[in-house]
């Protein structure tokens, strides 16, 4: 029997589409792209017509000063037999601080992918491809300048929102209420030499952060939600991720698959092809790809038996789950490297964290203590206490001259995050400021 929907239920569908059309009017008038981490997309003459993503008023250390180039002058670092170090089987022991080189290139390598999830993606509301990928799967990676990387696209991806808008608001903006957009993609890689070089083939699953208007209004969905498949009765909270995030993993239509079909399908196939020699699986993001890259993570770990290694880079991700989620990702072995700017607000939300479980006990004032206590479990009861994940890459954009005026974009773009990766030497010694950026790259993969 289908359940009636109650007043409060009425009046929660009434905000959320009051907050889509809000957002809706607010695309249209500025007539440029709604996201995060990229606000504004410009069209520059001298890269063929690909989306430039801005560096707001930092226009002498530009995002081609972080490409790689087809030069060969320099190689990227040989991992070899250590390549598990560097995907974190010790957890970046003695690799974080100082920022180990090996561990630079990889990072900055990793987030040319995520930037590629940015560069591909249409961001033009008026145009009939909007929220599709621009580029065909078979030159993508080419068409962002990657082409040397020696991976190779398998899987394009999608994500869908689980929110439901009244067919009138569709027809009054279509585009502001797409469900479906393009998401990001599977890599895996192909060339022999990289193969080498890496140790072991690699599998990229890259995501791209909030782009769209529904995208949005999942981001607004901060309460936290139970993982169905993690229910063992023991605990008085269950493993719990933020409601919105997964929405998008898990939502589809008729039409449409949903994120976690898509990736189990591509990963369940590159298993069962290379499944016999070294694989690693490393899932990237920024921002709200971030999110994606981490309960993709949780998913193929749950789902497969003996997966490969499991690691996920973020870039400026926000917080995912509880407490008890950040536990399954520790025994299931996934690793977790979040580049973390404490000028970025979007890595302090959603809801209030915890650090571990003995934060309000240990409290030498008992008053103190009891009111913490209170605080937390009124925090918990309203579905809002999240526990940070991973091992902890802290680079702040305040080290840097030229960031140190940015604004909230600035803070939380990607190439700020890739120019800080590519200064920080060690927190004793702050940023490098007498490299240059071609000394900091090397200008081949391969």
């Amino acid at each position: 029997m289908q359940q009636v929907p109650n007043k409060l239920q009425r009046e929660d569908k009434k905000q959320d589409l009051i907050i889509i059309m809000r957002l809706a009017l607010t695309i249209r008038a500025s007539s440029s792209s709604f996201s995060i981490s990229n606000p504004i997309i410009t069209l520059s003459q001298d890269e063929s017509n690909t989306p430039t993503l801005p560096f707001n008023h930092c226009t002498t250390h530009s995002w081609s000063q972080l490409k790689p180039t087809s030069s060969a002058n320099y190689m990227s670092p040989k991992l070899g037999p250590k390549w598990k170090q560097y995907q974190g089987i010790n957890h970046w022991q003695d690799l974080l601080d100082p920022l180990d080189d090996n561990l630079r290139w990889e990072i900055l390598r990793y987030g040319h992918f995520v930037d590629a999830a940015y560069r591909s993606f249409d961001f033009d509301p008026s145009s009939p491809t909007y929220a599709t990928c621009r580029h065909p799967k078979s030159s993508l990676l080419n068409r962002c300048g990657i082409a040397s990387s020696g991976y190779k696209l398998t899987k394009n991806l999608r994500a869908t929102c689980g929110i439901h808008v009244p067919t009138w608001a569709d027809k009054i903006s279509s585009w502001a209420c797409s469900r479906s957009s393009w998401i990001g993609y599977i890599a895996v890689c192909e060339h022999k030499k990289e193969i080498i070089r890496l140790g072991r083939r690699d599998v990229v699953i890259a995501f791209r952060g909030t782009a769209t208007c529904l995208e949005w209004l999942e981001n607004l969905r901060a309460t936290l939600t139970n993982l169905a498949d993690q229910v063992d009765g023991k605990d008085d909270i269950g493993p719990m991720v933020q409601k919105g995030f997964l929405s998008l993993y898990t939502s589809k239509t008729s039409k449409q698959a949903s994120l976690q079909e898509m990736v189990r399908e591509e990963i369940g196939r590159v298993i069962k092809s290379y499944g016999n020699e070294p694989l690693s699986l490393t899932l990237t993001g920024h921002s709200l790809g971030a999110a994606l890259a981490i309960l993709s993570a949780y998913d193929i770990t749950t789902t497969f038996e003996n997966p490969p290694m499991v690691t996920v880079v973020s870039f400026g991700g926000p917080r995912v789950g509880n407490k008890r989620f950040r536990r399954i990702l520790e025994q299931n072995g996934i690793k977790i490297l979040r580049i973390v700017n404490p000028d970025d607000v979007f890595t302090r939300v959603p809801g209030f964290a915890v650090s571990n479980d003995n934060d309000v006990a240990d409290n030498e004032d008992v008053h103190v203590a009891r009111l913490l206590g209170w605080l937390h479990r009124r925090v918990e009861d309203m579905q809002l206490v999240y526990a940070d994940v991973g091992q902890e890459l802290r680079l702040s954009s305040k080290d840097l001259p030229y960031l140190k005026q940015g604004d909230v974009a600035t803070c939380h773009d990607l190439k700020t995050y890739l120019h800080l990766v590519k200064s920080f030497v060690s927190s004793s010694c702050g940023p490098c400021t007498q490299k240059t950026i071609n000394d900091m790259w090397p200008k081949a993969w391969l």
